[in-house]
This record gives C-alpha cells, sequence and structure tokens, in this order.
C-alpha cells in the first residue's frame, strides 16, 4: 500500500467509527447500473460514467461547492449512463448528500466511490440511494471482496472491483466481480498511462463489464479504448472543467 493510500485509509477508518449501523431498503430498480453499462461486444457505443468530485490529492481543488443538480443533469443530457460521485470527505471533499441529489436530478444510476473498508460504509451508500458501490482491490483481499459483493447484491445493489495491476485483477477476477474497472492511474506517483487498461483488459473474463478509469480525455482515447474490449469509461476531470458539460459528454462518446 503507498503512503498515500496507508494516510486516507487510516483517516477512513477514524471517520467509520461514528458510521451507524444501517439496514437500508433494497436499491431499485434492482442492479440498475449494471444494466446501464452492459452493452452488445465492441464496437457496441461504448457507456460513460461522469464523476463529480471537488478536488483529489493529484489533481487539487476542481470544482469548489459543485452545484451537484446541474452537473448531474448536464451529464445525462450529454448521454451519460451513470455518474460516478466521490463521497469521500476529506481529500476529496464529497459528501454522500451528493448522491441522492445527483440521482434526482438526472435520473441515471449512481456509483458511491470511497474507500470502502467496513460494510457499514455499504449500508450507508446504499441507504443515501447508490446504485452501485466501489471497492479497490488495493485495499481487500478475495474473501472481503467475496462478501462485500454478496452483501451488495442482497441489496440490489452492484459493485465495481477495481484494480491498478495483474495481482489486484487475480483478486477481483477470484472474488467473481462481475463488473471490473481498470485504473489507468499508479497510486505510486499519480502518472497516467492508457496502456494499462490495454494490457489488463486482455485478461478479464469474457462476460465482465469492464470499465477504463483515468486519464480519459479525448474520443480517440475513448476509441483506443473500445478497440481494447472496454464497455464503460470513467471521466471526471476533464468533464468538470468543461463550460459546457453536456456538450463535452456528446463530443467525448459522440
Amino acid at each position: 500500500m503507498t503512503d498515500f493510500l496507508e494516510t486516507i485509509v487510516a483517516r477512513t477508518r477514524e471517520r467509520v467509527r461514528d458510521l451507524p449501523s444501517a439496514r437500508p431498503a433494497p436499491a431499485k430498480p434492482s442492479h440498475a447500473f449494471s444494466k446501464a453499462l452492459r452493452g452488445g461486444p465492441p464496437p457496441s457505443p461504448v457507456r460513460l460514467i461522469a464523476e463529480i468530485k471537488a478536488a483529489s490529492p493529484s489533481a487539487g481543488p476542481i470544482v469548489e461547492n459543485p452545484n451537484v443538480e446541474a452537473i448531474a443533469r448536464d451529464y445525462a443530457h450529454g448521454g451519460a449512463a451513470a455518474i460516478s460521485i466521490v463521497t469521500e470527505p476529506e481529500f476529496f471533499r464529497g459528501s454522500h448528500e451528493w448522491i441522492a441529489r445527483a440521482s434526482t436530478a438526472s435520473g441515471v444510476p449512481v456509483l458511491m466511490k470511497d474507500f470502502v473498508i467496513d460494510e457499514r460504509q455499504l449500508l450507508c451508500g446504499i441507504a443515501a440511494g447508490a446504485n452501485a458501490i466501489l471497492l479497490l482491490a488495493s485495499l481487500l483481499n478475495a474473501n472481503q471482496i467475496r462478501a462485500f459483493v454478496s452483501l451488495l447484491d442482497e441489496f440490489g445493489c452492484d459493485a465495481l472491483v477495481e484494480v491498478h495491476d495483474e495481482r489486484e485483477l487475480d483478486r477481483a477476477i477470484g472474488s467473481g466481480a462481475q463488473i471490473i474497472g481498470v485504473n489507468n492511474r499508479n497510486l505510486r506517483d499519480f502518472r497516467v498511462d492508457l496502456a494499462t487498461a490495454e494490457a489488463l483488459g486482455k485478461l478479464i473474463p469474457n462476460g465482465t463489464i469492464r470499465v477504463a478509469e483515468s486519464g480519459i480525455k479525448t474520443r480517440e482515447d475513448v476509441d483506443r479504448l473500445r478497440a481494447a474490449g472496454f464497455n464503460a469509461i470513467l471521466v471526471g476531470e476533464s468533464l468538470l472543467r468543461q463550460n459546457d458539460r453536456a456538450t463535452a459528454v456528446r463530443t467525448l462518446i459522440g
């Protein structure tokens, strides 16, 4: 684990101590996120998960006090299949409250992104209205991933299992993950290389929804990842910095 991850996980553990125990109602509609991402085989259109976040450790401030409803509506009008909400409050300045706000404004499924280490985070995410929740293979072993995926499945909520290298991918595959995201960002030095997705994408089993994350800025990037077999892409910073986000989405995914 990198120094950055160690720091943020330590702070997450402190935050989790204060989380209430929850038993939320099942997500509706059931497994809406995976249904929104699953298309035909390439070259079918790539689905876009458009992200809302206020800041990140690598980019610094991105959008101060984002108008979540307006951004979510713009993304949906542009053709985004789903919206990602970064809820981590300290390093990314996010909030669980944004989940319901984005869902209501956009009408598309919402993914909660946080550094999940405890099942209470999953239950709080479902209670907040998330249709899917990110699980980081860098933080969880195969048994933990399998248990968290199973818990989410009970509530009709999907899991996006994110990997950065072959070892993490083996862990995700061994857990039975049905949606696997490849993050092109190296967490050690924050450099981004789309070749990471191209290499790992070849190793993801057929039938698994493939999602490419980070460093995707142009239509050429999207075409490159579609050719590599990806069903969906997750894009945040490059869209958030645009004045006309709906047009930016349409330009990116055509």
